[in-house]
């Protein structure tokens, strides 16, 4: 996902497995041994039959606007706030807090938004979101002092993982299975249209008329979700068969029906076969703590950890919520406000390329191309910023392409891909609990790197030392990626745990997994289309 996947929460990450069973049908029935997760071999897939689940797509991933712009209100914000004509005084420090609180507070939506999931549904909590939402802009725009513009912050930290956790649970539930991928990445697109918007009206209005303005990107939304219904899989969960039957109507009611039955009702029948296995499976599985001290817990834990430690500190984050601050150090004579604009339709545009990317390349490849792209890029910037500084070239043009280059180079791979793999990485036992785990560890990480932006450049010796910083720790991602970092692209996910059984670091890996015998994890597998592209 986008770099805002942090917001996102745990979504219905059981979705992704695909068993080796699945794919074998019985000859008297064709449903006997099929799931909810493979039954979309059956459906008619044309623009008619797919147009209600891209309708829900639309609507449930709308919230996402205003996440992008609460990201990029902090960019705009702060040289309105450091101009000679603000109205309100500001420190450094109090502005590194106003930039930084919004990942700190992250978690506690997060933790909010799946208690209200599971007790009153994806789209009521949808609903909901619009009240921290609509008080963020409101507080913001009525703000007369520091305590106050950190308190709309915290509301916009709360709201955003209540406001996009549930459209991506909800669209997980309620996708064809290998349609899922590209609808969940219309959520990264709505964040890119949310940045180049503020950053537009960054350039244009005061801050105070943008947060205004902002309420609509909350206000529109709720009131589009009352056309969808609730998710199938949540209400079988709460014995209400009765309303999953019309919601799965309303979703495949273009779909022909198959030997006899409605899609729907052989939809609902398999939802409800699923919901008793999983109520016996919660009575006898083991402890999630006990899952978590197993190789397969705590290996794809501390790896995935240590690609984000590194993804926080090549400045991917610092340069999203101080973007037009960072123009303005690097000493060029570009608009900040028009470099950022272009940053955002730029990411915009390969935010779309990555729904394509995503689903040809391996996880790996892309991580590590990025991640060298980020170094090489952040380099040279650093150079050009300095020499500007020194008065030893008059190119200040360079350091904006560059970092323009930069930003492409982390939509490639590293901004978006950790995301995705720890989604993929643990036993599905963990999965929901490991991803929210990851969810507010790399929240902590992301305030760390955001609150301490200042002293980092004083530390590094100004705006040509701080990109040096990001550069090396670009370099070093990719060795990191290159020797930890398993592959995880059309693998099982039966092979990616029983990789981790034997298996810690990834070059000199032992073949076969656990047990042996087995093909080597990393190649491809030549049948079947499973292999690596």
């Amino acid at each position: 996902m986008d770099p805002i996947s942090l917001f996102f929460g745990e979504p219905n990450l059981n979705n992704r497995a695909e068993e080796d069973g699945e794919d074998e049908e019985e000859a008297g029935d064709p449903f006997a041994s099929t799931s909810t997760k493979s039954l979309s071999r059956f459906e008619e897939k044309n623009c008619k039959n797919l147009m209600p689940e891209i309708a829900a797509t639309l609507i449930a991933s709308a919230n996402n606007v205003v996440v992008g712009v609460g990201l990029a209100y902090s960019a705009i914000l702060i040289p309105q706030l450091e101009s000679e004509d603000s109205d309100i005084s500001v420190t450094e420090d109090e502005l590194s807090w106003i930039a930084s609180v919004v990942p700190l507070v992250a978690p506690l939506g997060s933790i909010m938004a799946g208690f209200l999931m599971d007790r009153f549904g994806r789209l009521n909590t949808l609903k909901i979101s619009v009240i921290p939402g609509i008080a963020a802009w409101v507080l913001m725009a009525l703000a007369y002092n520091v305590p106050m513009l950190v308190a709309a912050r915290v509301f916009t930290g709360l709201a955003a993982p209540l406001s996009t956790s549930p459209g991506v649970v909800y669209i997980s539930e309620i996708a064809s299975k290998d349609l899922r991928g590209s609808f969940l990445g219309v959520g990264p697109v709505y964040v890119s249209v949310g940045l180049v918007l503020t950053y537009l009206k960054g350039w244009l209005l005061n801050w105070r008329l943008i947060a205004w303005s902002c309420n609509a990107y909350t206000i529109i939304p709720f009131f589009l979700v009352f056309f969808l219904p609730e998710s199938p899989p949540w209400l079988v969960s709460k014995g209400k068969n009765e309303k999953a039957h019309k919601a799965l109507d309303w979703i495949y009611k273009n779909q022909p029906p198959y030997r006899g039955k409605t899609f729907a009702e052989i939809y609902l029948t398999l939802l409800i076969k699923e919901d008793e296995q999983k109520k016996i499976d919660s009575k006898t599985g083991d402890s999630i703590i006990r899952e978590f001290l197993k190789p397969t817990g705590y290996k794809p834990f501390l790896i995935i950890c240590g690609v984000f430690l590194f993804q926080q500190f090549s400045g991917i984050y610092i340069f999203l919520f101080y973007s037009v601050t960072f123009f303005q150090t690097v000493g060029s004579d570009i608009n900040p406000y028009v470099a950022s604009i272009w940053i955002g339709v730029i990411r915009l545009v390969i935010s779309i390329l990555n729904t394509w990317m995503l689903s040809i390349f391996n996880r790996r490849h892309l991580m590590m191309a990025s991640a060298f792209g980020m170094g090489v890029c952040t380099l040279i910037s650093g150079l050009f910023t300095h020499w500007i500084k020194t008065g030893t070239t008059d190119a200040s043009w360079v350091p904006v392409v560059f970092l323009v280059l930069y930003a492409v180079s982390s939509m490639v791979g590293l901004l978006t891909m950790p995301w995705t793999m720890t989604a993929e990485l643990f036993p599905m036992k963990i999965r929901g609990v490991a991803y929210s785990v990851c969810n507010s560890v790399v929240n902590l990480m992301m305030f760390a790197a955001v609150q301490n932006y200042r002293n980092l450049e004083w530390l590094c010796g100004g705006p040509a030392g701080i990109q040096w910083l990001f550069s090396g720790v670009s370099f070093g991602t990719v060795v990191y990626v290159f020797v930890f970092l398993p592959e995880t692209h059309r693998k099982k996910l039966v092979e990616i745990e029983e990789y981790f059984k034997t298996n810690t670091v990834y070059v000199g890996r032992r073949k076969g997994g656990h047990g042996g015998g087995g093909r080597d994890f990393g190649k491809n597998k030549e049948s079947g289309g499973s292999g690596n592209t």
